[in-house]
């Protein structure tokens, strides 16, 4: 099934109070939309990203949308959030099945969030994320001076009171209508959830997370340094390594791609995809830290959709699948193990491509190149391999 998601961050975000897009503020060293979009780029259930902003950030966009390991498409935004959401709507790819939507505001959406609120639209056909309501909740009367005076109206019956959040997902013909329905009818909506159910479609919760925290005031933004200085100051408790190793044999008219990069080479790797022995072994590396298989386990050669699938990519989904079960990669060392050409010219690109795909840091990814000094297949020039090792720790 083919997802799209959609980022809504058309919005200037005044109420922070900064001047400047709250979107593109900063949280723990990174931005709040890089933070959103990146947990979407990384989640292996997501395809492509479209993000609508300010029309001035979207004929400029930010580094975070210009490099990525999955199709992102910049757009403008328009006046209100259902009109920036409908942008993008007319931006998805057309292979697009279900679409899920997320406030680029919600900076702290986990993994598990996403992978729930879309099975739950692949089932159901509309989905949101929602916490129950905690509280005594009054509805109140309207004002009874000009003094803006209000009285209790009625106590509303608290277990039937849901506070929603994003991702909200959608089968693509259900947010359509939704779309449609809000634009002929004239409606205005705070999200497309309402517009689904003014349509007539039904919606399911998913049980949403205390910490999906929404960015809309100085105070949401100062109890967000706090969630992302917590986080960054959890204890690295490592112990979780795991080893990949990965052989192609090199022929010609085949591209020669070594960690997302290609080297000039009039041999290339055989194989079902890019044949990317170095993403192939950091892949395994990674899955197998995990516990969690192997790159055939997840991505058969027998599966025609992964037929010249960028590596890059495809270590994408597996650095995902580790984050799902609350893990990360620490760091990962690579050995290449090559007669010719020689790659040391290579190493620093194929560094930045992989800690791109990571998510990590550049020191964090160390690449080193040998020879087989002419013995066995690969000595004789016949064949590529690739040793690596991946650590793991607790998120």
């Amino acid at each position: 099934m083919f997802v799209s998601a959609i980022i809504a961050a058309g919005g200037r975000g005044q109420r922070v109070g900064d001047g400047r897009p709250k979107q593109l503020l900063s949280i723990g060293g990174r931005s709040i939309l890089e933070r959103s979009v990146s947990a979407f780029l990384t989640h292996p259930s997501v395809d492509e990203v479209v993000v609508p902003l300010p029309p001035e950030i979207a004929a400029n966009p930010p580094d975070c949308l210009r490099h990525a390991v999955k199709p992102v498409h910049a757009i403008a935004g328009g006046p209100r959030r259902q009109d920036s959401v409908a942008n993008a709507f007319r931006a998805i790819d057309q292979r697009a099945e279900l679409v899920v939507v997320h406030d680029a505001a919600r900076p702290f959406v986990s993994a598990d969030l996403i992978g729930r609120t879309i099975a739950a639209a692949a089932e159901a056909g509309a989905a949101l994320a929602a916490l129950p309501a905690r509280d005594t909740i009054k509805r109140a009367s309207e004002p009874s001076s000009a003094a803006g005076t209000r009285h209790v109206a009625e106590t509303l019956a608290r277990d039937v009171i849901y506070l929603a959040q994003t991702p909200q997902a959608f089968r693509r013909d259900v947010l359509r209508s939704a779309l449609v329905r809000g634009e002929t009818d004239g409606m205005e909506a705070t999200d497309e959830a309402t517009l689904a159910e003014r349509a007539g479609h039904p919606v399911r919760l998913v049980e949403g997370e205390s910490s999906n925290i929404k960015i809309t005031t100085a105070e949401d933004l100062a109890m967000a340094e706090a969630i992302a200085a917590r986080d960054g100051a959890r204890p690295a408790r490592t112990g979780r390594a795991g080893t990949g190793y990965d052989l192609h044999r090199l022929a010609a008219g085949r591209r020669l791609v070594l960690g997302g990069v290609v080297v000039p080479s009039d041999r290339g790797a055989l194989g079902h995809s890019d044949a990317d022995v170095v993403c192939h072994a950091v892949t395994d590396a990674v899955l197998g830290a995990a516990g969690l298989g192997d790159i055939g386990r997840h991505f058969p050669d027998s599966d025609p959709q992964w037929a010249g699938a960028s590596s890059l990519d495809l270590l994408a989904r597996a650095v995902a699948m580790v984050e799902a079960e609350g893990l990360q990669v620490g760091n990962v060392d690579v050995t290449v193990v090559l007669e010719a050409p020689k790659i040391r010219d290579y190493i620093d690109a194929m560094r930045a491509e992989l800690a791109r795909a990571i998510g990590v840091e550049l020191s964090r990814v160390s690449i080193k190149g040998k020879t087989n000094e002419g013995m066995d297949a690969v000595g004789r020039g016949e064949a590529v391999a690739a040793h690596a090792v991946a650590l793991l720790r607790r998120r």
